[in-house]
């Protein structure tokens, strides 16, 4: 649509814009309530959007943050939300136009990475965004969990009060949770946005706190409703520096009286929630879910940024940003642009899936997302991606 204009909007303009959101996540518009804390949730210049005439038809909001890559290194990424396209004016090149826009701004803000947690991933393709991190949903039934009796346990579970929570849980997370590659900073914004006292719904939001022998080392964020005929306990945060840590709070939230399931929304890969218990079948459901959606923004300096587990050559193609197009020399000793033939050729949205070892690039060309230039290029390339474990976020937003 060509007469679209795409630009950040002014403050009086943010409230019509969470209004859209809403509605096309089909929710009621926020109250003057949840405005009065919602408001200070927008960062200056970093909320784009579509305009068809004087009609607001589609925005897109971003937070600045870091991500942590293969290697410890961290990188600036821009954590997308609040992407949204008024029912009217869909197909009408509303979305394509705000992704192009806010990608210029990500780039222009040296912000090597973009990254959203997205309702459909299949939208997000087409703009170079691939799912780049996984991560399990656990449900356990209550009467049925009873620990292993050498599950490693140690220190107090207490549950906090909403004052100065947002306080506590962001150092705490900053403490205990920033070490694993995937990981994001989380901003302010993000914090006064995700605990559910403060968003005015039903929704009664509890915080649970771990101590161990050197003070607060995890938390553990729930709220506890009705499920049809049963009481469910939902998880939406759990972090520990340790597995003692973990455990422990694991163990507190399964021993809650009244509850019939607990519920942990996410968890790393390479945990074994099934092993925790002496019946496995304690644990009703695991299933894999998309943890984070991520978009090299900048490809050099995202290769660059990561350590490399062996050497091999890349061509990657990026229609959506076509200057990131090119072929790639990878290796421990770091990155370079070279003019040769490539081990694999693929697309920048999969590259996005290969970036922090979510998948092996060998096993998406059994499925026929990259081309390998023969069996030795797969051996080189699946060695270059290796990761020593699974990454993980955990981080909603």
């Amino acid at each position: 649509m060509s007469d679209l204009e795409i630009r950040p909007l002014r403050e009086d303009e943010q409230r019509p814009a969470q209004t859209l959101f809403m509605r096309s996540l089909h929710r009621p518009p926020v109250s003057d309530a949840q405005w009065e804390w919602l408001g200070d949730s927008f960062e200056p210049g970093r909320t784009w959007g579509a305009f068809a005439g004087d009609v607001l038809a589609g925005t897109a909001l971003s937070w600045g943050s870091r991500l942590r890559v293969p290697g410890g290194q961290e990188r600036g990424v821009a954590l997308v939300t609040r992407v949204g396209v008024r029912a009217d004016h869909r197909r009408r090149g509303a979305l394509t136009a705000l992704m192009r826009a806010q990608l210029a701004d990500v780039a222009a803000r040296g912000e090597v990475f973009a990254a959203l947690r997205a309702t459909e991933p299949v939208i997000y393709g087409r703009f170079g965004y691939g799912v780049g991190v996984l991560a399990q949903r656990a449900v356990v039934v209550r009467d049925k969990a009873v620990f292993h009796p050498g599950l490693p346990v140690a220190g107090e579970v207490r549950l906090v009060g909403t004052e100065g929570v947002v306080d506590l849980l962001s150092a705490l997370y900053d403490r205990v949770a920033r070490d694993r590659v995937g990981s994001v900073a989380r901003p302010r914004a993000l914090w006064n946005t995700s605990i559910g006292w403060s968003t005015g719904t039903d929704t009664h939001q509890q915080v649970a706190v771990h101590t161990g022998p050197d003070g607060d080392d995890g938390f553990a964020v729930f709220s506890t409703a009705r499920s049809g005929d049963k009481t469910v306990a939902t998880v939406t945060d759990l972090k520990g520096a340790t597995p003692e840590a973990v455990n422990a709070l694991w163990r507190f939230l399964v021993s809650i009286d009244l509850l019939d399931e607990v519920d942990v929304l996410s968890r790393p890969l390479d945990e074994q929630v099934r092993a925790m218990f002496t019946d496995p079948r304690a644990v009703r459901e695991v299933t894999q879910s998309n943890d984070l959606s991520l978009r090299l923004v900048d490809v050099p300096a995202a290769l660059a940024a990561r350590s490399w587990a062996g050497e091999a050559v890349l061509r990657v193609a990026d229609p959506f940003l076509p200057e990131n197009s090119g072929t790639y020399r990878v290796s421990p000793s770091g990155m370079s642009t070279v003019e040769e033939v490539a081990d694999v050729e693929l697309g920048v949205d999969v590259l996005a899936q290969l970036y922090l070892g979510a998948v092996r690039p060998s096993a998406l060309a059994d499925v026929g997302r990259l081309r390998l230039s023969g069996v030795d290029a797969a051996a080189r390339v699946d060695a270059a991606f290796a990761v020593d474990r699974p990454a993980w976020a955990g981080t909603f937003f």
